[in-house]
C-alpha cells in the first residue's frame, strides 16, 4: 500500500485523514478501491458524487439510460444542459469535475448474462441502485457466484432499503431476502408510483457510507442486517436476517450455478 500522498491530496481528503478511524491508512485504502456502481439515477447519483469526493480510487458506471428532463428531479449527478445524454457520460463530467484525481470507468449498456461477470470481476465492491428487477437478480447472483461483496438499496414512494450481502464470508445473499422476482405488475416502478426526490438521496449516501465502511473496515456493516427507513413517520428500522440453509443460490444445495437463466 502506497502512503505518499501529494499536496493536493492532503488538502482534498483533510477531513478524512483527520479521522483516527481513517486516517491515511484509510485514506490509502480508498484510493486503492475499485467500486461498480450499477445505475446512474436516483441512488446512483449520489453515491457516485459522495464515493469520487471520498477519493475512491476506481469507480465504475454501469447504466444504458439518457437523461431526461423528469430525472432532474433527484438525480442530482446530471444537469438540464446535459439532457439527451447517456447517463454514464453525463455522470462521468459531474465526477470529472468534482474530483479529477479518480479514475472513471465508463459501462453504458444494460448487464446480461453474457458481459455481467467480466464487468463485476474488474472490482472490489458492487452497489445495486438499479431500477428493474432483472438487473437486481441478475447481479445477486453474479456477486455471489464472483464471490464479491453487493451492496443493494432500493427505494419507492417515501421508503427506502439497504443492506450488504456477503455470502463468500459466510452472510446472507440477496436471494435469502428475497427468493425470486415479484410477478409482473405486481410492484409499481418510480415512473408509475413516484418518488420524494430526497428519499433517494437519503439512500444512496447511506449506500455510499456503506461502501467507505467495507473498504477502510469501519464500525459494524450491514451484513445480516436489512435498514429500511420510513421518511413520513421518520423511522429507522434495522432487522436481522440470517443466510436460508434452503436458497437456491447460496443453500446447502444451491440450484444456481450459472447465470444462463438469465439470458
Amino acid at each position: 500500500m502506497n502512503l505518499d500522498f501529494t499536496e493536493d491530496e492532503i488538502n482534498r481528503y483533510s477531513r478524512h485523514i483527520l479521522l483516527g478511524e481513517v486516517g491515511g491508512i484509510g485514506q490509502a485504502q480508498l484510493r486503492d478501491a475499485k467500486v461498480l456502481v450499477v445505475g446512474a439515477g436516483g441512488l446512483g447519483a449520489p453515491l457516485a458524487l459522495y464515493l469520487a469526493a471520498a477519493g475512491v480510487g476506481t469507480i465504475g458506471l454501469v447504466d444504458d439510460d439518457v437523461v431526461e428532463l423528469s430525472n432532474l428531479q433527484r438525480q442530482i449527478i446530471h444537469a438540464t444542459d446535459r439532457i439527451g445524454q447517456g447517463k454514464v457520460a453525463s455522470a462521468t463530467t459531474a465526477l470529472a469535475a468534482l474530483n479529477p484525481l479518480v479514475e472513471i470507468r465508463q459501462h453504458p449498456y444494460r448487464l446480461d448474462a453474457a458481459s455481467v461477470a467480466a464487468v463485476i470481476d474488474q472490482y472490489d465492491i458492487i452497489c445495486d441502485g438499479s431500477d428493474n428487477f432483472p438487473t437486481r437478480y441478475l447481479l445477486a447472483d453474479a456477486c455471489v457466484l464472483g464471490r464479491r461483496t453487493l451492496i443493494s438499496a432500493s427505494v419507492s414512494r417515501f421508503e427506502g432499503q439497504l443492506s450488504t450481502f456477503k455470502p463468500h464470508l459466510g452472510g446472507p445473499c440477496y436471494r435469502c431476502l428475497y427468493p425470486a422476482p415479484p410477478p409482473p405488475g405486481t410492484v409499481q416502478s418510480c415512473a408509475e408510483a413516484g418518488v420524494l426526490g430526497a428519499v433517494t438521496g437519503v439512500m444512496g449516501t447511506l449506500q455510499a457510507t456503506e461502501v467507505i465502511k467495507e473498504i477502510v473496515g469501519l464500525g459494524e456493516g450491514l451484513s445480516g442486517r436489512v435498514l429500511a427507513w420510513d421518511a413520513l413517520s421518520v423511522r429507522f428500522h434495522v432487522f436481522r436476517l440470517k443466510p436460508d440453509p434452503d436458497c437456491l443460490l447460496c443453500g446447502t444445495h444451491p440450484g444456481i450455478h450459472d447465470l444462463s437463466a438469465h439470458a
